[in-house]
């Protein structure tokens, strides 16, 4: 079951870059999210899509959990950005069409803006890829969702 909110309204990307198809559950410090592998996805190849776009995933699913508490607490949803990714591991070298993934985002760390999540792709209830993501969201002067 998804959360009230669509994604489009969670995150500052529009299609094609929109990778998340919905918020499955929010808490304090923790945000699930899910996706279906298909054919129009934009990195998809004839194979899947690339194990490696699991880091963008795991982004997106950060910045959910920002977009989620900022909709909880009737704020504008604003732009985060991606610094970096610490120890990602996959154990695939492709994501098959028909692959729903489930990924999961827990806070370790928040302080002026900067977040460390640590994040896990599942497939079928098993962990497929794990990294430890590093984002910043600068204070309220920057994008909004819904500015162009």
């Amino acid at each position: 079951m998804s959360l009230p909110w669509p994604m489009e309204s969670l995150l500052p990307h529009a299609w094609p870059m929109l990778l998340l198809d919905d918020a499955l559950s929010h808490g304090d410090d923790c945000v699930a999210t899910r996706v279906t592998i298909r054919p129009d996805h934009p990195f998809a190849t004839s194979e899947g899509v690339p194990g490696h776009v699991g880091i963008e995933l795991m982004a997106q699913t950060c910045g959910a959990w920002a977009g989620l508490n900022a909709r909880k607490q009737a704020e504008p949803v604003r732009v985060g950005y991606l610094l970096g990714t610490r120890r990602y591991t996959v154990d695939r070298s492709w994501f098959r069409f028909g692959d729903v993934l489930d990924i999961q985002a827990k806070l370790l760390f928040r302080d002026q803006g900067m977040g460390v999540f640590q994040c896990r792709i599942m497939v079928e209830g098993k962990p497929v890829a794990e990294a430890q993501i590093n984002v910043y969201q600068p204070d309220g002067d920057g994008l909004e969702v819904g500015d162009a």
